[in-house]
């Protein structure tokens, strides 16, 4: 069997990094690896991540029915995650308009208010890893739309659960980019 062909199983959860975008995205496979270091990581991951492509369609026909097109109107493209471990800086590139500041021995968050606004958006990588069946890497470029909810409970772990919407980021408008590694021509 070879690497990522039709009869792999993709098995298990990964890493997420996230990197603030510069106007350029992973291309390479040395692209990959130098976003996917440890610097660049959101955090561990629990529930794992979900990518979500939808799509709004018009469809044009005829009174009979004998003729039709259907074409794509609309598109969104979500990744949603889990973030088991986390900080204040963590928060920081999930949340727009959220500061940090550390003195004193103290790490201080301030989020909400417009003058908080950071306007960035990342490059966001969710790593598979499978050394028998071969990596797989998703990316994207966008902010995380869904806020955040930061439950305290007794009995489980805070788990912050961001969602990155995509921006397209080329001429082609392109919203996610999968890479799969696979065996050497």
């Amino acid at each position: 069997m070879a690497k990522r062909d039709k009869e792999t199983i993709t098995l298990g959860s990964g890493k997420v990094y996230l990197k603030e975008y510069t106007d350029t995205v992973p291309a390479t496979k040395k692209d990959l690896d130098d976003l996917c270091i440890a610097d660049n990581e959101l955090g561990h991951i629990k529930g794992g991540a979900s990518l979500e492509y939808t799509q709004d369609t018009y469809e044009e026909k005829d009174d009979l029915g004998i003729v039709s097109k259907i074409i794509t109107t609309d598109e969104e493209v979500l990744l949603k995650l889990g973030t088991l471990t986390w900080n204040g800086n963590t928060l920081k590139s999930l949340l727009d308009r959220c500061t940090v500041s550390e003195a004193s021995g103290l790490r201080t968050t301030k989020i909400g208010g417009a003058g908080n606004a950071q306007g960035k958006y990342y490059v966001v990588c969710f790593h598979y890893s499978d050394s028998v069946d071969g990596d797989l890497w998703v990316v994207i470029v966008g902010r995380n739309t869904a806020g955040a909810t930061i439950t305290f409970a007794k009995d489980a772990g805070t788990v912050i659960e961001p969602e990155f919407k995509a921006k397209p980021h080329d001429t082609a408008g392109t919203l996610v980019e999968i890479f799969e590694e696979i065996d050497a021509a």
